[in-house]
């Protein structure tokens, strides 16, 4: 569908040209010669940018240990469908529907837009679909009445946001259907390890991070300055891959960049 739409697009692209040149002066057929591949290439970007793909730079570590600070993620656009949040600067209309929507399943690992601060841009696992009940009981996620299966898998370094590395215990969680992710957890009488039971509303999402001890998501509210429950509106793209991974702000100095670049995390599926 995305080719197809990228197809139509460039047929009209080289019909408007025609057009303007057809009705064009001596000065401005020059003029357009000169300024034709660079604004034929913004063009091009942005409609990459909207209907097939996005890369996103992820600053923190709340979905460790699947995406590292620094990571580079690149966020399928087509994969839910369309809204207002996946055309540049928002300026489409609002709708509590997507063009060509799709459901996402549970375990998928999205971007969405904030919902209290459509500015920013997060990325989560879904763990709740519509019409779930989610709860925390001592540190692990209650779905629908039944305990989400979670299996030892030893230890991983948790890197903080100063840099810093502490070890925390790292875990198997088995969705409904069998589906599996690893989480990092640390604790388990933290504050948020035991809440009531979050009921999704219908046209909205339950998102958690996998460092569980150190993601801000749906299990705070959003006028707690959370993110509360996520509306399919604000999806942006499903995190497919990443194309590469350097921890910017924790570098020492410009010229550790270099040094900085994980080379084992490049494209590196996200699941």
């Amino acid at each position: 569908m995305a080719a197809n739409g990228m197809k139509r697009f460039l047929v009209r692209a080289r019909a408007a040209k025609r057009r303007v040149l057809a009705k064009a002066s001596p000065i401005v057929r020059p003029l357009w010669d000169f300024a034709k591949e660079p604004v034929l290439a913004v063009l091009f970007a942005l409609a990459a940018t909207t209907a097939i793909a996005r890369p996103y730079y992820v600053p923190t570590g709340s979905m460790e240990p699947t995406i590292a600070i620094g990571d580079e993620v690149l966020a399928s656009k087509f994969a839910y469908g369309y809204s207002r949040y996946s055309v540049p600067f928002a300026i489409a209309p609002s709708s509590s529907t997507r063009l060509l929507q799709r459901m996402p399943a549970r375990g998928d690992v999205i971007v969405f837009q904030l919902p209290r601060d459509p500015g920013q841009a997060y990325v989560k696992r879904v763990i709740g679909l519509p019409g779930d009940r989610v709860q925390m009981r001592d540190g692990r996620v209650w779905l629908n009445g039944q305990e989400l299966a979670l299996k030892p898998a030893g230890t991983g370094p948790d890197e903080m946001e100063n840099g810093a590395m502490i070890p925390a215990g790292r875990y198997i969680e088995t969705l409904p259907g069998g589906r599996t992710h690893p989480i990092y957890k640390l604790t388990w009488n933290g504050p948020l390890d035991n809440t009531a039971v979050f009921v999704v509303p219908p046209g909205h999402l339950f998102m958690m991070g996998d460092n569980r001890d150190n993601s801000l998501d749906s299990c705070v509210a959003q006028s707690d300055g959370g993110v509360g429950y996520v509306p399919m509106e604000n999806l942006i793209g499903r995190a497919d891959v990443v194309l590469g991974s350097v921890d910017f702000l924790n570098a020492r100095s410009l010229l550790a960049w270099p040094a900085e670049f994980r080379v084992a995390r490049v494209l590196k599926r996200v699941q």
